[in-house]
Parts: structure tokens; C-alpha cells; sequence
């Protein structure tokens, strides 16, 4: 049910009365569930597909090509340094128009990088693949999902993304159930194939579906949104906790199928990456609603634990029950994190979502780059993937404590909670 954005108790007061004539038409049913379903393909075209099938093909590429460890690991951080590209341009930009402009682009780029990853091993070739994959990332991330936020607080919808954010479970699983199904009889080549073919079908809706947004500031007769700010204090440990879960989330992103891979027998790190997608799609939802009963600050907090408990469980045990367990608590705290902290920024900018997601999502992109990479070095002196559990565990377990001080302080400051 719509409902105005300075209805909801744990917000900062981001909508006062105005006069004027300049006013929103009101938005149907079927206006918002047809902006959902863009943002929903969307992050399945560009986070699902884009991103992250190249985690379960990892294995499969190392085994068809001459690819290997630290290979593996250098392309998945030229993927996060084209995300932090998209990032830091996004969190430079102000003009919706613009943005709306480049989240169009980020799709075109999202189909071509996956159907173009089939046409040569070339370390360069799909270095420059991931990279531009990654920037499209950033636009489905950051500029799509700063749209589709713009739109439902215009119209008087909660400013909430968790069926948004289903978008990154489904396609997680999607593309892991076709790379399970579909390995005995498709070539590693076949496979980027029909995924770059199914990310055309899902760029369609994501086009059509999502309005160009309007410059006015009116979301609805009689309401306007104003932006509120936080404290430099806040901020700054907001993006120093987001950047250290950054590397709590990208080990075990890019990993977690080579992982478990390498210690048990068939195809099992494809199915964890399944459960993992699959735990993911209802959790921003399921999130929202606790948001709802708890607080922001008080969820992300649960969140996080939750979180470092799913990192750390594999490196203490080899069993396979707890990698899937692990796999879905992890599926599900990861896109659940960023679905509250990117919900939070947009709470503070209304007007201009993606301002503050681009400032927190900078520390949170640099981690992606370095991380991978360090996991690489890992690996090239003796050590093993999931060797890197360790450091990501330890610094998910600093940002959670990063994270209860950021609540102290939104509680002495009296801001939401």
C-alpha cells in the first residue's frame, strides 16, 4: 500500500508541506509493480549476471582454459576496479537525467561483456570484459537502484528496496542452476553464450519499465523532499564500516565456489552458490520488515553478525552441511547489508539517492579491488582461497563493532535508529 515517506517512524523527516501548482500525477498498483520488476531485471542483468556468474564458471574456465589460481583472481579484481569506477562516477553525479542516461548504458554494457566473454581466453581480452562488467554493476547498484528509490518516495510508496534487491538472489540462483544443469552438455563458451542471450530478454523490461525520472522536487500534491544531511562524524564511520565489510563480502563472493569445489566431490560449490542465491532473493524483504519492528541501525547490527558468523564457518570446518548452511546465512546478510546501508543513504538524500550510496560504496568498491588481489598472493605463495576466509572474517568482525558505535552515536545524535 503507498503510504507518504514521513509516515514511517524510524526516518529522518525528509518531506514537509509546501504550496505550488507543480505537482506528480499519483501513481497506480500497476505503475509501481511495473518500476519493480525493471529494477528486479535489472540487478539480475547486471549484479546476477553480469557480476556474479562469473563465480561458478570460475572453475569451469580454469578447467577448459589455461587459467588458473591467480589468474582467476586478477580478473575478479578488474571487475571490482570497474566497479569502483562506476561508483566514484556515480557518486560525482547530481543530475537524475544523466544518471537515467548512464543506468541505459550500464545495461547495454551488462549484455555485451557477458555474450562478448565467449569469444576468446585472452587474459587481457576478458580482463577489459570484466572491468566494463563492473561498471555496469555500479549502474544497476548505484544508479538503478537510486532511481527506483526516487521513484517510490515521489510517489508516496515506502522508501524501502528489499523486493528490489531480490533481483541479486535471483539471478545468483538463476545463473547457478543453469551453469548445474547445463555444465555436462555446454563448453565454458556456450555458457556466457546463453547467459548474454537470457541478459538481453531481461534488459527489455529494465528499459521500458523504469520512467526517465522528472527534475521537479514535488513527489506527490502538497509534499516535497528535502534532503537531511548527517554529521561528518557519522559519515565517516558509516564508510569505514561499510569498506571493511566490503572485504568480508568479497572473498567469499568471488570464492566460495572454487572453495568448496576444491574439498568436495561434483559439482557442490555450484550448489552452494544456488543456496546462497536462492537465500538472498526474500532477504532484503524479510529485512525491511524487521527494519520496520528493530531500526536501521539495530538491523544492520544483527545483520552483521550474522554475517561474520557465514564468513568464518567454512574456514573452522570442512563439512559440507555447514558450507551450504554458510552459504545461505551468507546469502542472505550480504545483499542484506547492502540493501539497508544503501537504503539508509537514500533516507538522507531523497532528492539525490545515489549522493551519499556513492561515498559509502567507495571504501566499500576499493576493498573489492584489493581483497581479491590479496587472496591472489595468497595463493601464488603456498596458501589457498580459502585461506583468505581468515582476513575477511576478521575485518567483517571489526565493521560489526564499527557498526554498534554508529548506532551509539545515531542514538546520542537523535537521529533515526
Amino acid at each position: 500500500m503507498a503510504r507518504s515517506v514521513s509516515e514511517a517512524s524510524d526516518e529522518p523527516q525528509v518531506a514537509r508541506p509546501v504550496t505550488g501548482d507543480a505537482v506528480l500525477p499519483a501513481a497506480s498498483d500497476a505503475a509501481r509493480l511495473k518500476v519493480l520488476i525493471a529494477g528486479i531485471s535489472s540487478l539480475v542483468l547486471m549484479l546476477g549476471i553480469a557480476r556474479f556468474a562469473y563465480t561458478p564458471l570460475m572453475p569451469l574456465m580454469q578447467a577448459q582454459t589455461w587459467l588458473g589460481l591467480e589468474e582467476g583472481a586478477w580478473l575478479a579484481s578488474l571487475n571490482y576496479l570497474g566497479y569502483f569506477s562506476g561508483v566514484l562516477l556515480a557518486s560525482l553525479l547530481n543530475d537524475l537525467r544523466t544518471k537515467d542516461t548512464l543506468y541505459r548504458i550500464g545495461l547495454l554494457l551488462a549484455v555485451s561483456t557477458t555474450a562478448g566473454s565467449a569469444l576468446s581466453d585472452n587474459f587481457w581480452w576478458l580482463g577489459g570484459l570484466r572491468y566494463l562488467a563492473g561498471l555496469s554493476s555500479a549502474a544497476g547498484l548505484m544508479l538503478g537502484s537510486g532511481l527506483v528509490l526516487n521513484w517510490l518516495m515521489r510517489h508516496h510508496y515506502r522508501s524501502e528496496l528489499g523486493v528490489h534487491f531480490a533481483g541479486v538472489g535471483i539471478g545468483i540462483a538463476l545463473c547457478s542452476l543453469l551453469i548445474e544443469v547445463l555444465t555436462p552438455t555446454l563448453d565454458w563458451r556456450e555458457h556466457w553464450l546463453l547467459l548474454g542471450g537470457l541478459g538481453l530478454l531481461l534488459a527489455v523490461p529494465a528499459w521500458f519499465w523504469l520512467p526517465r525520472p522528472v527534475k521537479s522536487h514535488l513527489p506527490t500534491p502538497g509534499r516535497v523532499l528535502s534532503d537531511s544531511p548527517p554529521t561528518r562524524n557519522y559519515l565517516l564511520l558509516f564508510c569505514c564500516a561499510y569498506a571493511l565489510a566490503g572485504v568480508g563480502y568479497v572473498v567469499s563472493a568471488t570464492f566460495i565456489v572454487a572453495i568448496i569445489d576444491a574439498e568436495s566431490a561434483g559439482n557442490a560449490g555450484t550448489r552452494a552458490f544456488l543456496v546462497l542465491g536462492l537465500a538472498a532473493a526474500p532477504a532484503c524483504l524479510i529485512l525491511d520488515r524487521v527494519a520496520r519492528v528493530l531500526g536501521d541501525h539495530r538491523t544492520l547490527l544483527l545483520t552483521c553478525v550474522l554475517h561474520t558468523f557465514s564468513i568464518l564457518t567454512p574456514y573452522f570446518s570442512n563439512a559440507l552441511w555447514l558450507a551450504y548452511l554458510s552459504a545461505a546465512l551468507f546469502g542472505a546478510t550480504f545483499i542484506g547489508i547492502v540493501s539497508l546501508v544503501l537504503t539508509m543513504a537514500g533516507k538522507h538524500y531523497p532528492t539525490k539517492p545515489a549522493k551519499m550510496m556513492g561515498k559509502l560504496t567507495i571504501g566499500y568498491a576499493v576493498a573489492q579491488i584489493v581483497a581479491p588481489a590479496i587472496v591472489g598472493q595468497i595463493t601464488l605463495h603456498g596458501g589457498s582461497y580459502r585461506d583468505g576466509l581468515l582476513l575477511a572474517g576478521l575485518c567483517m568482525a571489526l565493521a560489526t563493532g564499527l557498526v554498534e558505535w554508529l548506532r551509539r552515536l545515531a542514538r546520542d545524535q537523535k537521529m533515526y535508529q
